[in-house]
């Protein structure tokens, strides 16, 4: 789409800053009317309490407590802690700092007033998490973002990774088209080609390795993403494709205990309308492919009346008379029903002067649009922290999720390829193995099976912390991070092993553990500032998988449950380890808070790699100036400003054995005449003792920046990443006796734009309106290889994105009276003579774009009036001109399955009566038959939310803090040019192989007591 383009910032930045000072006029003119209220006369009250950090629990020094109307007024202490006199009962306290949102509170009868004050999502002064620790947002050099979740708590998503899509940028998340699963996950583009791709996941300040689908949303309290190589560096070898620093919530000292309930129930449809032909569509889709015979010549669009379609379908679509049978069977429709997502949430927390806990449970229930797409989910977390002594602090972060997948869909292609002419059932209404009296089975004998899978996530972080009381400032936290998963899939039907009944039950265990030493000191003296952190970790990983499996059953009376009542029995089992262990130190250096310093080095080492280079160290530097301090800048309108500058590598490790000799079995003897053939085990990839750690190299310039008050605020980075050494299997000659060798090779280039932006365009008493923007850009490019050219064949290209679109032009399709070339006919795509050679033949294969997008933007507005909230999500990805192309290649020949078969419903087909149609159809097939590519760019409304706050005197009565009901909404719409499933979904175009983008609405309600 070319709607939209990157104009769309300055004008976005224009409309911002015209609604600010509109806004602000109308504050000031409110201030020249106000009348100075003298203070308050009579009895004092002696008000105390304890102002914390909403998101960390931490007490906040410094905090400004002042008596609304007056000059009342006073400060927090080191702990928290403050006294102030209030005039009377009916005087309201104002809590500011800098860095979090204001918050008032009626004095009342209450004499003990504790607040926990919530940061300002704006200010560069909020807490923010970075590897082993927190760091306020004013100290940070790195390119280090915060996600929103506040936005999308009510959005109907059961994966935590689904709050993130489109919300920051860099951060690249993809859909989500089955239960409970988990979206693809990239930072910054793709840094590698075979080695791991996975964003590293850190829960609770330790490694977490299972799927984020083990995790409850509600649990968690800020997510944070390390992009560069100067945040990432300090873990190393694993953050070649960025951090996302996951914080769970937790309970506040000196607090009562909080109750929240939150319940929910969506529904689930497919966001656009793909379906399959049915009967009239099929079977005039039928008639086209026979249009040498079902029309006349020559220009085959007027009807032949002696064409009889009925000759011409499928024998199983005609009677014994050979009329066409009167069945219209929806196939699609009966494998598929409205879904739905039942979503309840409960947690307790508060804390006393040495302790604070959150106990939290859940349960989602998640039934998707394809029936037998199930998904449910248990929770139970418990965050518990004492301090038994001033200088100690023990605790735990512990859940466990228990997760049911039982049922087997059935498979949607098939659905789509049945014909409406048949029906899955026999007369007697038992299920047809094979309604179309071929090899293709029923799609719903996939489901009509006893499917028993459950996945068992156990995780806890033990954690101690001594503050030394002999040296202040020096701390030391041991973190103990467990996690262990179970699986169990049991599985049989008896329509398997053809239809002869097949069974099998697998068990898997899998368990790693992370030990961390941090040493942690923190010195001010005068205008200096250090923080400085040593680390010593080691991680462990280990899975057991056994599996046993039989077929041939004479009955399946005990299912999974006597797998010896097989005719043949089967069993498998496997088991790996790797160990890691790593050292790390960090320093923080601050002169008078404004000229800024972090210099990281990392060593890991991992038994993974080859025998010469088990270890590989990672340096990183940055610096932050805070220019908006200087005496010399006298700008009213600028808050706060600093300039960042980083420079550092990470580190990508290679698959478990990638070093080694890698053995594989094939069919190797028989032995005599009529003997049994014998495998043999051989040698097919050679080892490389000299295999070491893919590395990128990354250099970083941002720019933070909050304006106007507070009414503009952001942040600008640029990044130029390089990695080296790329892991890549090389074929080899087979004379060697091998077949491939694992090696470094080649280089990639990343470089990008990132830009975020806040306004808060209107902020007065009653109503307000905030907008987010995100905007970023990411260009992608092979550098090196092997050192001989191009990889064709792995459409690999110097010099080119390593997502380049390789292939064929076309220029229409060739028509009835044409002439074709030799090789080519009536129907064919017309392929373009690149080259200009004359002839048609592979050399005419060019560059014709990339898959990756040239750029993406989202907006998020909000808007308050009293109680009443709407915010609004539009999230996009362009491909600009020749960037984000998606295969949408649907073509037609006239065979016997293509007959046969269902196909999708309006398809724009070419034939003689539809001379422009997009898509080939055609009874003889080319020598070529090139891939059609298209843009997938898109604008999508992707979640909207109404919500309400109950407020009121028998709220307030009752003990009720929060009443909160909802309505949301989730890929509303798609203003698109693509045609098919979706444009971000794998297989999303005019193919059967794909799957819906899913449309949500959510009802539910908040309530705090």
């Amino acid at each position: 789409m070319k709607i939209i383009r990157i104009t769309f910032l300055p004008l976005f930045i224009l409309f911002s800053l015209t609604g600010i000072a509109l806004a602000n006029s109308a504050n000031a003119h409110a201030v020249l009317k106000r009348k100075l209220t003298p203070e308050l006369m009579g009895n004092a009250i002696s008000i105390t309490g304890k102002v914390v950090d909403e998101k960390t629990g931490e007490p906040l020094p410094g905090v400004t407590i002042k008596v609304k109307g007056t000059t009342i007024a006073t400060v927090t202490n080191a702990n928290g802690m403050y006294t102030i006199n209030a005039p009377n009962a009916e005087a309201v306290l104002a809590f500011s700092f800098l860095g979090f949102e204001q918050q008032e509170k009626p004095v009342g009868n209450d004499k003990v007033i504790n607040i926990a004050l919530k940061a300002s999502q704006s200010s560069l002064n909020e807490v923010v998490v970075v590897g082993y620790g927190t760091q306020k947002r004013q100290y940070v050099t790195g390119a280090v973002a915060s996600a929103n979740l506040n936005a999308f708590r009510d959005a109907p998503n059961t994966n935590v990774a689904q709050n993130l899509q489109g919300t920051v940028p860099g951060l690249n998340v993809g859909p989500v088209t089955t239960s409970g699963s988990t979206p693809t996950i990239t930072i910054r583009g793709q840094n590698t080609i075979s080695g791991n791709k996975n964003v590293l996941i850190i829960l609770d300040g330790v490694q977490y390795n299972n799927s984020l689908s083990s995790i409850n949303p509600d649990d968690i309290a800020s997510i944070d993403i390390l992009k560069d190589a100067s945040s990432t560096a300090v873990y190393g070898a694993q953050a070649a494709n960025g951090v996302i620093l996951i914080t769970s919530r937790k309970g506040a000292n000196n607090s009562k205990p909080r109750i929240n309930i939150s319940t929910s129930y969506a529904t689930e449809t497919p966001a656009g309308n793909t379906h399959p032909m049915e009967r009239d569509e099929y079977l005039e889709h039928v008639r086209n492919l026979y249009y040498t015979k079902a029309f006349l010549a020559p220009d085959y669009t007027t009807p032949d009346p002696s064409f009889n379609l009925a000759l011409y379908v499928d024998h199983t679509q005609r009677d014994a008379n050979n009329n066409l049978v009167p069945t219209d069977f929806n196939w699609y429709k009966a494998g598929t029903k409205t879904g739905f997502i039942n979503d309840n949430q409960v947690s307790v927390s508060g804390g006393g002067e040495k302790v604070n806990y959150l106990i939290s449970a859940a349960y989602t229930n998640q039934a998707g649009y394809i029936i037998y797409d199930l998904f449910k989910r248990k929770n139970l977390r418990t965050n518990l922290e004492i301090q038994p002594k001033s200088w100690l602090k023990l605790g735990v972060q512990a859940f466990g999720s228990f997760v049911n997948n039982d049922g087997a869909e059935p498979s949607l292609t098939d659905l789509f390829q049945m014909g409406p002419l048949n029906t899955p059932y026999n007369a007697d209404g038992s299920l047809n193995p094979y309604p179309m009296a071929t090899n293709q089975t029923n799609p719903f004998l996939a489901s009509n099976v006893s499917d028993f899978e459950r996945h068992n996530y156990l995780f806890a972080n033990l954690f101690a912390q001594i503050d030394f009381p002999f040296l202040k400032g020096l701390s030391y936290r041991l973190n103990f991070g467990n996690n262990a998963r179970s699986d169990e899939h049991y599985f049989a039907s008896q329509y398997g092993a053809g239809l002869t009944g097949s069974a099998y039950k697998n068990n898997e265990q899998y368990y790693d553990y992370t030990l961390d030493n941090i040493l942690t000191y923190n010195k001010s003296f005068k205008k200096h500032s250090i923080t400085a952190t040593l680390l010593y970790g080691a991680v462990e990983r280990k899975d057991d998988y056994t599996g046993a499996s039989a077929n041939g059953f004479t009955g399946l009376t005990l299912g999974y449950n006597n797998l010896g009542q097989g005719t043949n029995e089967f069993a498998t089992s496997n088991a790996w380890s790797e160990q890691l262990n790593y050292q790390m130190a960090r320093i923080n250096y601050a002169y008078n808070g404004r000229y800024l310093l972090t210099a990281t080095v990392r060593r890991d080492g991992y038994s993974g790699f080859a025998a010469n280079n088990k270890y590989a160290t990672f340096p990183s530097a940055s610096l932050g100036w805070v220019f908006s301090d200087e005496p010399f800048v006298h700008l009213p309108w600028l808050d706060n400003g600093k300039l960042r500058a980083s420079y550092g590598v990470s580190g990508n490790q290679t698959a478990r054995y990638y070093s080694l000799d890698q053995v594989s079995t094939q069919t190797a003897y028989v032995f005599g005449d009529g003997g049994t053939t014998q495998y043999g085990q051989y040698v097919s990839t050679l080892a490389n003792p000299n295999l070491k750690w893919e590395r990128t190299f990354e250099l970083n310039f941002g720019l933070d920046f909050s304006l106007f008050k507070g009414r503009l605020s952001g942040s600008l980075d640029y990044y130029d990443r390089h990695t080296k050494d790329l892991l890549f299997s090389v074929q080899i000659p087979t004379i060697t006796g091998f077949t491939a060798i694992n090696t470094n090779v080649g280089e990639i280039s990343n470089k990008g734009v990132e830009i975020s932006l806040s306004s808060k365009n209107i902020a007065r008493k009653d109503f307000g309106w905030n907008t987010t923007f995100a905007f970023s850009k990411n260009v992608n490019k092979i550098m090196s290889l092997l050192g001989t050219g191009d990889l064709v064949s792995s459409n690999l290209f110097i010099g080119q994105s390593i997502n380049a679109v390789y292939g064929y032009r076309t220029n229409g399709i060739y028509q009835v009276g044409e002439t074709p070339p030799s090789g080519y006919y009536t129907g064919n795509l017309r392929i373009v003579d690149n080259n200009g050679d004359g002839k048609i033949n592979t050399d005419d294969r060019t560059i014709l774009g990339s898959a990756d997008p040239a750029y993406r933007f989202s907006v998020l507005n909000t808007f308050t009036y009293k109680n009443l909230s709407l915010s609004a999500f539009i999230n996009s990805v362009q491909g600009g001109s020749n960037g984000y192309l998606g295969s949408n290649s649907p073509s037609q020949q006239l065979t016997d399955n293509s007959v046969r078969w269902n196909s999708m419903s309006g398809i724009d087909f070419w034939n003689p009566g539809n001379p422009n149609g997009k898509y080939p159809m055609y009874i003889n097939s080319p020598t070529i038959a090139p891939t059609q590519y298209f843009s997938r760019s898109f604008v999508r409304l992707q979640d909207v939310t109404l919500s309400y706050k109950i407020n009121n005197s028998f709220t307030k009565r009752i003990g009720i803090q929060n009443l909160t009901v909802f309505a949301s909404g989730k890929n509303l719409h798609t203003w698109t040019k693509w045609q098919g499933w979706d444009p971000e979904i794998a297989n999303g175009g005019l193919t059967i192989n794909g799957r819906p983008l899913l449309k949500t609405y959510s009802f539910g309600l908040n309530l705090t007591l």
